[in-house]
């Protein structure tokens, strides 16, 4: 049977500089197994399944998959999803450019910006509930990193439907600097009970606030390119730590550097900490799957 498949580059208007997803169009039918298998096959970060929806308040459902398990909510297959529906005419945006999104964690809102030859897409990251990180831990993510976190902005755990152990580094160079111990930080994940790790360093000057890397090598994933909802967590630990204004703001994250991409991620935080992150999206790959 064939399959509509579509892989979009996320986070990028130009094509192999993003996060690929790889989008299943015609997901009707599939087990969870096949789902999983058809994602390990990929080799994807992310591989995503749209399905009809269960509730009437959703434009479509979305099941979300790594190589190795299934994921409630993530938002570089959020975004690339969506932009995958909206070109292959699937769904109809409502009122004001939205659509709705049925996943793991719930209802997603989305909203749909349109420039000449660059269709801007952004989310609502669910809220994130953030818990301290133990001395004893952050020791041992020392120890993963080869260098110090800093300290003064107490990591902590963010949970977003992923769960991201989020710190800062010293800069936007140590960032991009780093050769985590990726298997002791699999080990790491597993006994916290997260997704992966999420670090960020200021940029000294150019147009971009933050330089942010994810790893998540528990799931799969040694390095995530381009991660909207590890770029949301960084966001919301950033108000939660009082390094963005009171009233929020915007700024620009980029990421994907050490791994030879390009993403922008466009970030807006409200006066109470609520996340929006954006973005640009570009199909890469637009046939059938056979199985």
């Amino acid at each position: 049977m064939k399959r509509s498949y579509k892989v979009v580059d996320v986070f990028t208007s130009r094509p192999l500089l993003g996060n690929p997803v790889a989008v299943v169009l015609d997901a009707e039918g599939l087990s969870t197994d096949e789902m999983q298998a058809i994602a390990r096959w990929t080799n994807l970060s992310e591989t995503t399944f749209v399905l009809p929806p269960t509730t009437d308040e959703a434009d479509y459902q979305l099941r979300i998959f790594t190589p190795r398990s299934e994921l409630p909510f993530a938002g570089h297959p959020t975004l690339g999803s969506a932009h995958a529906i909206l070109e292959a005419g699937r769904v109809t945006p409502r009122a004001g450019g939205r659509l709705i999104q049925q996943c793991g964690i719930g209802l997603v809102e989305l909203t749909i910006g349109e420039q000449p030859g660059d269709r801007q897409l952004a989310f609502d990251l669910p809220p994130a509930k953030i818990e301290p990180l133990h001395a004893a831990d952050i020791a041992d993510l020392e120890l993963i990193l080869g260098c110090k976190v800093d300290t003064r902005t107490a990591p902590a755990i963010v949970n977003v439907g992923p769960i991201w152990v989020i710190a800062q580094m010293d800069g936007a160079a140590t960032v991009v600097n780093l050769r985590p111990d990726l298997a002791r930080l699999a080990d790491f994940e597993r006994r916290l009970g997260v997704t992966g790790l999420t670090v960020f360093g200021t940029h000294d000057g150019g147009d971009a606030a933050i330089e942010v890397r994810t790893f998540a090598p528990s799931c799969g994933v040694e390095e995530d390119p381009v991660c909207g909802s590890g770029n949301g967590s960084v966001a919301a630990f950033q108000w939660k730590r009082g390094l963005l204004p009171a009233d929020g703001g915007r700024y620009v994250a980029t990421q994907g550097r050490s791994v030879g991409r390009d993403g922008r991620i466009e970030v807006n935080v409200d006066t109470s900490g609520n996340v929006r992150i954006g973005g640009s999206c570009v199909t890469c790959v637009d046939g059938s799957l056979t199985l």
